[in-house]
């Protein structure tokens, strides 16, 4: 975006932001030129001031922390577009039903969220692309390039048409769609079944998409997943086995959640696998093989001191 004429701004510490203000923000990939990108990039967000469109990409159990933090970044006119993975805080935000307003408190804790930025500012995103920091400064893309955009209550807003138009002319894809929390569950639908798998097995996804044990064990999360999905209204456009076809076939890849445990970083439970537990609780779905396998992998991240 910055390569286009857009004025973009990063918030980021430690070694990052040393690397980002002495050579710029560095990104590339196998089939791409390496682009070097000068960008304003700070610590304190009272150096950037408000912006028109603040993306966050932490990991969900990293936002709440850093709401206060974020106060600069934001006035009236400010959308909060929410590229994190996971079921997101606003999910009950203008669903309509019975369920309209319910709070999330798996990745809102206290309402945190809900309170400090507010609904009404949110944008929600799917993001698909995957990457990996070669080192600080330095991000290797690997894959995709879509941004899916959509509001909560389905219009096609004036904000999300312009967000969409920006990144568009970045090069990227920036449908807006009616229906996001759709694709929200199909994204999560790997990644509340394979991330956790891959971190109990140290298996990549090619191998843990074909063992008949965890394919299985895979497959019996997703059903699940799914009955608690439909009687929120959503409609999934593959089947199961279709959707774990799909991780198969993206090969030898080690999911983030492995990469997280591997590297002693904090890994998305609650977000990916908690939050779907609450909403069967919600809905009224039991959720046997998650709650064995939630509970197999907040033991492995206590094992390990994250």
């Amino acid at each position: 975006m910055a390569q286009v004429g857009a004025d973009v701004s990063l918030v980021a510490r430690g070694s990052h932001l040393e690397a980002m203000k002495k050579n710029g923000f560095w990104g590339g990939g196998e089939e791409e030129s390496d682009i070097k990108v000068p960008v304003m990039a700070s610590e304190n967000p009272k150096d950037l001031g408000p912006q028109d469109y603040v993306i966050i990409t932490l990991k969900a159990h990293s936002v709440p922390s850093v709401v206060n933090k974020m106060e600069p970044l934001i006035n009236k006119k400010t959308t909060i577009v929410s590229g994190v993975n996971g079921i997101p805080w606003w999910y009950f935000y203008k669903v309509g039903g019975e369920f309209e307003g319910t709070r999330v408190n798996s990745v809102d804790p206290g309402n945190i969220q809900w309170d400090g930025f507010g609904p009404d500012k949110v944008l929600g995103c799917v993001v698909y692309p995957a990457a990996e920091v070669i080192e600080p400064g330095v991000i290797k893309h690997l894959e995709g390039n879509r941004f899916s955009l959509g509001e909560p209550d389905g219009s096609k807003s004036d904000r999300a048409i312009k967000l969409s138009k920006a990144l568009t002319e970045a090069g990227l894809k920036a449908p807006v769609r009616p229906k996001l929390r759709d694709e929200i569950w199909v994204k999560l639908w790997g990644n509340l079944s394979f991330n956790p798998i891959s971190a109990l097995t140290h298996a990549t996804l090619d191998v843990l998409c074909t063992d008949i044990g965890t394919r299985d064990v895979a497959r019996k999360m997703m059903i699940e997943a799914q009955l608690i999905a439909e009687k929120l209204g959503v409609k999934f456009p593959i089947d199961v086995e279709r959707r774990i076809d799909g991780g198969a076939a993206v090969g030898a890849h080690r999911t983030s959640m492995l990469q997280d445990l591997d590297q002693g970083r904090p890994m998305e439970i609650d977000a990916l696998i908690t939050s779907v537990q609450e909403l069967g609780l919600i809905t009224k779905t039991p959720t046997p093989t998650i709650d064995i396998v939630l509970s197999l992998i907040k033991l492995r991240a206590r094992s390990a001191n994250l």
